[in-house]
């Protein structure tokens, strides 16, 4: 059957070309050439048949229901660069039973043809490698997921293999022989491409330990780099900063260095507040009765905390923490230990603090300027303007009620407490100053 359809195209092909005057010699020459040619233009035309096809069925699909990947294969002509894979598969089916199996022209066409089918294998797989890039980051599981990378390995390692492969079928060697050739230039290469390596390392590192999503905000220590990450690749890592500044940072330098991902801070939900005021140790002192009276009529529930602290003192019970009546960390000893336990209720009732994190107020080592009071909690929200209007929100409420229990921030002296000392040590009106601090003119 194939000896037959072999005999009847060139049958037909020479007495075409006898036709239109070639000479016998030159028909004998081209016969083979022109029936490959022959060949071709059928494949290219079942090629662009079945695009047409497949464009129309997909189109279809995607218009009644949306598959992600589908509609990613139609953008930049993937499907087009899937659909060229049937050229040389065609070439391959028609060619043996429309040529002669001792051509020499046929035996340079199957190379030919060879070196194109993997290439097309190769324009095909990076093209539905892509489309499936696309479709993940599109999709809502793998937004933030580094996938480009993955991707970028993937293609990289068709590239490599189909380089392989053309190069035993050029030089009629096994795969393997080649492979093995490869010891020596990989040697070389490391010379000379060093950095671009320990990138590719680096970056698949990266990657492949999840340690930088697209979106996560990172911060570099001793750099200016500090905003969310916007493109992984193999390569490298861009950021744009809060100053809308854009940063590229190769892969290597996350790996062997140190950074901040404040991803886990996002995810849980509660950003952390920890920042405090330093007493003036001269202010801190046993707690009055006139004190203890004032502060009540400030806060109910610090009202009844100081009447149940009274009561446990009468009664020769003096726990402070982990108090089996459930009062909170403080004391009525001292006008600080007082304002510690009020910040406390405070921050349990705020409510844009997490009641179900951290929430203490401590004091720090003393230093030069008096007695740190630390206010540590976490917000319920991690948006950045959020965030700090509630912490602001909290710093200027301690700090207008702080007065109320004798107590001051340190400040360091400048020009107008030295004017201000200056008259009052002159005997100046007190009542005619401006500035004075709060219940001076008691």
């Amino acid at each position: 059957m194939q000896a037959d359809v072999t005999d009847y195209m060139y049958d037909k092909v020479r007495e075409l070309l006898a036709h239109i005057g070639v000479s016998e010699s030159a028909i004998k020459q081209y016969d083979t050439l022109i029936i490959s040619a022959i060949v071709i233009a059928v494949s290219i035309v079942l090629m662009e048949i079945s695009y047409r096809i497949m464009l129309f069925a997909i189109k279809r699909i995607v218009k009644r229901k949306h598959y992600n990947f589908l509609s990613q294969i139609l953008k930049g002509r993937r499907l087009r660069k899937v659909a060229h894979i049937l050229v040389p598969i065609t070439i391959n089916a028609l060619l043996p039973i429309t040529t002669t199996p001792d051509s020499i022209v046929l035996h340079y066409i199957e190379i030919a043809v060879s070196i194109y089918y993997i290439i097309a294998i190769v324009v095909a797989t990076t093209a539905i490698l892509s489309a499936l890039g696309d479709s993940a980051f599109n999709n809502s599981k793998f937004h933030d997921r580094p996938v480009k990378g993955f991707i970028q390995v993937g293609k990289i390692i068709v590239i490599l293999v189909a380089v392989i492969v053309i190069i035993s079928i050029l030089t009629n060697k096994s795969p393997l022989y080649l492979i093995g050739g490869l010891g020596a230039f990989a040697a070389v290469l490391m010379l000379i491409a060093k950095d671009s390596i320990m990138g590719f390392v680096g970056g698949f590192l990266l990657l492949e330990n999840d340690m930088v999503r697209l979106g996560d905000w990172i911060e570099i220590p001793g750099t200016s780099i500090n905003g969310n990450v916007f493109d992984i690749s193999l390569t490298i890592v861009k950021v744009r900063n809060w100053d809308n500044t854009i940063a590229t940072i190769p892969p290597y330098t996350l790996i062997n260095g140190t950074f901040i991902n404040w991803r886990g801070m996002s995810e849980s939900g509660g950003r952390r507040i920890a920042r405090g005021y330093t007493i003036k140790l001269d202010n801190i002192r046993p707690c009055s009765e006139t004190m203890l009276r004032r502060v009540k009529k400030l806060d109910s529930e610090l009202a009844s905390y100081i009447s149940r602290k009274t009561e446990q003192a009468l009664n020769g019970k003096t726990a402070n923490t982990a108090n089996a009546e459930g009062l909170t960390n403080g004391t009525i000893d001292t006008n600080a230990g007082l304002f510690r336990a009020y910040a406390q209720m405070y921050l349990r009732r705020h409510p844009l603090i997490r009641k179900d994190m951290l929430i203490m107020v401590r004091t720090l080592e003393p230093n030069g300027n008096g007695l740190p009071i630390q206010f540590y909690c976490f917000t319920t929200t991690t948006e950045w303007v959020n965030y700090e209007s509630i912490q602001s929100e909290i710093m200027e409420h301690f700090a207008s009620v702080m007065p109320l229990f004798e107590l001051y921030p340190f400040q360091t002296a400048g020009s107008r407490d030295t004017v201000i000392s200056g008259l009052l040590e002159g005997q100046y009106p007190i009542e005619h100053i401006d500035g004075l601090p709060y219940k001076t003119m008691k």
